[in-house]
């Protein structure tokens, strides 16, 4: 018995054709994107200081945003050292107060008594942003000394540039001791850590620029600074 092969008529081949080209564009469209993502993840991974430099030049104040080890105490050496005259402490525990943080440091009574403001209200670094916005206007200041770590740095800059266009921000990143030990990449817990953080620095920068145009569709919503239950801000805090 002989076989014979059908033609393909006309309209099959013509769906075959458009179902390559449609996959050929979502591949292209793959491809972009897995670059575009790469390509900044490059570029956040570029902002990320290794290691802590002080300030080049001196601020009318300091603010640090709370949720990092050592981030309270290398601000009030900052502000001991002259770098400012004033320091907020931004997303301190509702129920804390001076004297909490005193305890942990106690070479500091006196700036924290003449010296040093407490921000009760942000709860992330959005709300840092609002607050230090609120504190820098109400003392006049004109420039800005920020502390917070260093994998956190490239978002607290988005949100506080965003929040106060008008103000100069000078970053001073604090590097932990794990980043210190070892790579970053080698510890599955640090490198969660900047994943998830990217993660949150693209969302940053994607609801500030949609902002910028007008268009402010995304609410505000919580993230890794949140503290659940909020642990008192001091030298050590996590």
């Amino acid at each position: 018995m002989i076989i014979m092969n059908r033609p393909m008529s006309d309209q099959g081949a013509s769906a075959s054709a458009a179902g390559k080209r449609w996959r050929g564009v979502i591949l292209g469209a793959l491809a972009i994107a897995f670059v575009a993502v790469g390509a900044g993840f490059i570029g956040f991974l570029s902002q990320l200081r290794g290691t802590e430099i002080k300030p080049a030049r001196n601020a009318d104040g300091i603010v640090v945003l709370t949720g990092g080890a050592s981030r309270v105490s290398d601000a009030m050496e900052l502000l001991a050292g002259g770098y400012g005259r004033r320091l907020l402490i931004s997303g301190v525990h509702p129920l804390s107060g001076a004297s909490d943080i005193s305890r942990s440091l106690p070479d500091n009574q006196s700036l924290l008594n003449c010296c040093v403001d407490l921000d009760r209200s942000a709860v992330n670094t959005r709300s840092n942003a609002a607050e230090t916005r609120r504190w820098v206007h109400e003392k006049g200041f004109k420039s800005l000394i920020v502390v917070t770590s260093n994998y956190h740095m490239p978002r607290a800059i988005v949100e506080l540039s965003h929040a106060m266009p008008d103000i100069t921000l000078i970053p001073y990143a604090v590097v932990g001791d794990k980043w210190r030990e070892e790579p970053w990449w080698s510890n599955s817990g640090t490198l969660r850590l900047v994943l998830s953080e990217y993660v949150k620095y693209v969302a940053a920068e994607v609801r500030v620029r949609l902002a910028d145009a007008g268009l402010d569709i995304m609410h505000e919503t919580t993230d890794s600074d949140i503290r659940a239950p909020r642990r008192p801000a001091t030298a050590q805090a996590n």
